[in-house]
């Protein structure tokens, strides 16, 4: 049997952002969508919701050209670009903090416990934790090849509808040799002591991504939830101010007005569920670059969808890792 990732079908009509109204909707089609969501739109100022279903079904439209044009870009990326740093490509010593390998050493103790391995990380409440990760060279070294590669003329893919600058990390061609290994060798042996109900132990797969923050372009994020069982956001430089990013209550959970600050570090990545509600708060100088890890279990999520909360409609993708859900086909080839 051949394993194949796939997204959910709900990918196409849920979760999408109308940013000029800070909102996410369900579209079905033009009169669900009017009947559902005109009421609202009118109460945050908007004269004319009849408008809205045209620039919602040119994002269904993206949406369903995404694995398509990642893979050109991909494809194109890997034959005609030239790093500035290779060395950022492959996973080495350089990259790591120490205390991380520490924090491994630990996790993979047979009778180690949640708390011991939560006394060596700074908590937060709701077990957000902040895991040290990256030394400040390799962070020095990124964003260079970052800022190379923005700088180029290659095909560029932005992150989501929410983040309109920065850059997919695996159209770069980083997953094999640095982030696959980062998460298999690195990351879960500690979300499995930390994680094991929210399938720590069985991440499989992740997005990875680069967003940026500045004045004028991004300057800060909507409270939301990410489509990840954990998330790892991980500061890559200093010398902004503002940008914190914030956490409140679980999606499906008790709503709260408290908000927990975290405030970033470069090179720790602050380590929470991915159903854990977040945003960023304005930029309010400099520009910040933080590096964005959803990690995925199909484990968990072919069994419900973490974004429509149904049982997934899997659709197979033929690039990457699509959205995490996974379905067993036959091997025609081994077969035959």
């Amino acid at each position: 049997m051949r394993k194949v990732f796939g997204i959910c079908k709900c990918f196409y009509t849920e979760n999408i952002f109308l940013k000029e109204f800070n909102i996410h909707i369900t579209y079905i089609n033009k009169t669900q969508f009017l009947k559902d969501y005109s009421p609202i739109l009118k109460e945050l100022g908007c004269k004319c919701p009849k408008h809205i279903p045209e620039q919602i079904e040119e994002e269904v439209t993206r949406r369903k050209q995404l694995q398509g044009d990642s893979a050109s870009r991909h494809k194109h990326i890997i034959q005609r670009y030239v790093p500035k740093n290779p060395s950022v490509y492959k996973l080495q010593p350089y990259c790591l903090q120490p205390a991380l390998l520490e924090l491994v050493t630990l996790a993979q103790r047979r009778d180690v416990t949640a708390a011991q391995l939560s006394a060596r990380l700074r908590c937060l409440p709701q077990r957000v934790f902040a895991l040290p990760l990256f030394t400040r060279e390799f962070c020095r070294h990124l964003l260079e090849e970052l800022r190379h590669f923005e700088a180029s003329d290659m095909p560029k893919g932005r992150p989501n509808t929410m983040n309109n600058h920065g850059l997919l990390l695996d159209e770069l061609g980083m997953n094999p040799e640095f982030f696959d290994v980062l998460r298999d060798e690195y990351i879960r042996p500690i979300t499995a002591v930390l994680y094991p109900e929210y399938g720590g132990a069985s991440l499989d797969s992740h997005r990875v991504f680069v967003v940026k923050y500045k004045l004028g372009e991004d300057e800060d994020l909507a409270c939301h939830f990410d489509n990840a069982e954990l998330s790892l956001n991980v500061a890559l430089n200093e010398g902004y101010e503002g940008g914190e990013l914030y956490l409140s209550h679980m999606a499906e959970g008790p709503a709260t007005d408290d908000r927990v600050v975290y405030r970033h570090q470069v090179g720790v990545g602050a380590l929470h569920r991915g159903q854990h509600l977040h945003g960023a708060m304005p930029i309010e100088d400099g520009e910040r670059y933080n590096l964005i890890m959803w990690l995925r279990s199909s484990e968990v999520r072919n069994q419900r969808c973490p974004m429509c909360r149904r049982r997934p409609n899997i659709l197979p993708v033929t690039f990457g890792t699509g959205d995490g859900f996974v379905q067993f086909t036959e091997d025609v080839c081994a077969a035959t």
